[in-house]
């Protein structure tokens, strides 16, 4: 009798579990539908992290470049403030040159030329010194004589005539500019040639004929 039972429950179980052919089907469907949904999901994931990664290199980027430009131009003011020094050291080596130019070479003043001679050389040498310290730091000296005016690096001062050259030429140069690696740090201060010939007068006589 105990047998018969045991088989009978068995029996009555696998009836319970058993499905139609419906049931598998929306079973499948079901399960189809969400699989589809995570994968969904786990592509929306990896835009996610992939936007993330390339936000989080920009602002990487960005935060290594402004370092670097805070390193490379952090001397700017302190360079600004030795370009009056590096003008006044130019115009006494001038000075003692045109001096020399002038001197009596009588006996009278013979005991200047010594004194004139060691005044250039120191003149000369801090000069050469100071320049050797910018050039470390990144500042170059440029003179634009005889360049096409660019109100990007040049400040114009005056104008002059001069028709031998193109209008807008400088042609005298003021002062002399100076640059920061790649930053203007001072403008040159210059002259410009107005009155010559244009430098779009030549196409336009062109396109003419």
């Amino acid at each position: 009798m105990l047998k018969l039972r045991r088989k009978t429950v068995v029996h009555l179980d696998v009836q319970k579990t058993d499905l139609s052919k419906e049931d598998l089907v929306k079973l499948v469907l079901d399960k189809d539908e969400l699989l589809t949904s995570k994968d969904e999901e786990i592509k929306d994931m990896k835009d996610k992290v992939l936007r993330s990664y390339a936000e989080m290199e920009n602002v990487i980027a960005r935060t290594k470049r402004e370092s670097e430009n805070s390193k490379k131009f952090a001397v700017q003011n302190f360079s600004k403030s030795l370009l009056d020094v590096a003008d006044n050291l130019a115009r006494a080596s001038s000075a003692v040159k045109e001096s020399f130019s002038k001197l009596d070479t009588s006996e009278a003043c013979s005991g200047a030329v010594p004194l004139l001679k060691t005044l250039l050389e120191g003149v000369d040498m801090t000069d050469k010194q100071l320049g050797e310290v910018f050039k470390k730091f990144g500042v170059e000296e440029f003179d634009p004589l005889n360049e096409k005016f660019d109100p990007e690096r040049h400040y114009a001062v005056f104008q002059m005539p001069d028709t031998s050259k193109p209008s807008g030429t400088v042609t005298a140069v003021v002062k002399v500019g100076y640059m920061l690696h790649d930053r203007v740090l001072r403008p040159a201060e210059v002259g410009v040639a107005e009155g010559g010939p244009s430098e779009e007068e030549p196409e336009q006589k062109s396109g003419g004929d």
